[in-house]
């Protein structure tokens, strides 16, 4: 775009002029699986890269093309790249750019499905990972002076919304040369910009806030163009590509991105203050809470503190929060997050179903913690919904 406009303009016309094809005002969704050249000089200079155009919609497709470049448009990124999902997205990212013996440093707090790349699937390659507290940067830096050629960050976190000083951890990986990775899943473009912050590449799973209405798989990286294109080259031949209509799906979800985050941040912070208030209510975690521990850094990282929270119940077990969320009237019992609707659910059935019990436990995760992904419903009915919800605890 030629002008600098503001981040809710950005996310209807980022991408999209240069494809309106016929006089359409919707970028066209391209299913064809190739694209044929008449001219074999031309089609060997897009195939090299030399010259723009697409050979392959395993490779690139031009409706994924749009998606990809709307992102890089509102992180501020030199260059972007997508995945069939956002796990698809992060573990291309991962295997993109390490090798044998490399050491990645990271968090214990990371989406359960990451957590298990690292303790899992990295080792098996002999990639070393070295997990810390994810509130001790203290004890982060120091892993990193040690060496590390990639520093993984997730902030907020899922799902109990611990935060990361991300300027700071970028000072020390920086230091000893290691790439930054910040999946900005929760707080989205709108409320947040790693890359503004010093981060080299950020992620998002597409499937949640950027989306938004729960009906489209996908994952998106971006940042450098030359780490860019180490996650592309990974991606394209293990295959994990983002399929046009999904690709689609999340360009018109994106439209109405800043619009939606607005109000959920609203809503989200007047529940938490109501749920903080609570009887029957141990602990709410929520960025925008003075209580919460990494609130200080939110504020000064943060344009916004997001629509996702988690909370535990007095009664702290398993058996409690289903009876809690089957008295739900307005949320979803669902394992997804950032939707037009509220979604709710416990780490066991959602964020960390990979994970076992023990392993949640290691992880500070509690049986009886509820994930709470705010809607756009009316926040009174919200609150009202949750208090009734409450009353058999009271």
């Amino acid at each position: 775009m030629s002008e600098n406009p503001r981040l809710g303009t950005r996310t209807v016309w980022a991408g999209e002029e240069e494809y309106l094809m016929q006089g359409a005002t919707q970028v066209p969704v391209v299913h064809s699986v190739s694209f044929g050249y008449r001219d074999l000089d031309e089609w060997l200079q897009v195939a090299l890269g030399r010259k723009e155009g697409h050979i392959y919609s395993r490779n690139t497709n031009p409706t994924v093309q749009v998606f990809e470049e709307k992102v890089r448009n509102l992180e501020d990124a030199e260059a972007a790249t997508s995945a069939a999902t956002g796990m698809g997205i992060i573990s291309s990212t991962l295997f993109g750019l390490l090798s044998a013996e490399d050491r990645v440093v990271t968090v214990k707090d990371t989406y359960g499905g990451t957590n298990v790349i690292f303790n899992e699937f990295l080792p098996r390659f002999q990639i070393k990972v070295k997990l810390c507290d994810t509130t001790d940067h203290e004890q982060i830096e120091k892993e990193v002076s040690r060496g590390s050629k990639v520093l993984y960050l997730e902030s907020p976190t899922n799902p109990t919304t611990k935060v990361t000083d991300i300027p700071r951890l970028v000072k020390a990986a920086k230091a000893v040369g290691a790439i930054v990775v910040v999946d900005n899943t929760f707080a989205t473009p709108i409320n947040q910009n790693p890359i503004q912050l010093g981060a080299d590449l950020v992620l998002h799973s597409a499937t949640k806030f950027l989306g938004g209405h729960a009906d489209a798989l996908g994952g998106v990286v971006c940042g450098k163009k030359d780490l860019i294109d180490q996650v592309y080259h990974y991606r394209e031949i293990n295959g994990a590509t983002l399929h046009p209509m999904s690709a689609y799906l999340i360009l018109r979800g994106m439209k109405t991105l800043e619009l939606r985050i607005q109000r959920q941040n609203e809503s989200a912070l007047r529940i938490a203050r109501y749920l903080e208030s609570h009887s029957a209510i141990e602990r709410v975690y929520y960025p925008g809470l003075p209580s919460h521990e990494g609130h200080q850094i939110a504020k000064q990282q943060m344009r916004g503190f997001g629509g996702m929270m988690s909370f535990m119940l007095k009664e702290n077990t398993l058996e409690a929060v289903g009876r809690f969320i089957t008295r739900l009237r307005f949320a979803h019992a669902a394992a997804n997050l950032g939707a037009v609707e509220t979604i709710v659910g416990p780490p066991a059935t959602t964020s960390h179903v990979e994970c076992t019990q023990e392993e949640r436990a290691k992880l500070g995760i509690p049986e009886g913690l509820i994930r709470y992904s705010t809607g756009i419903e009316n926040a009174e009915d919200l609150i009202s919904d949750l208090e009734q919800a409450l009353d058999i605890f009271v």
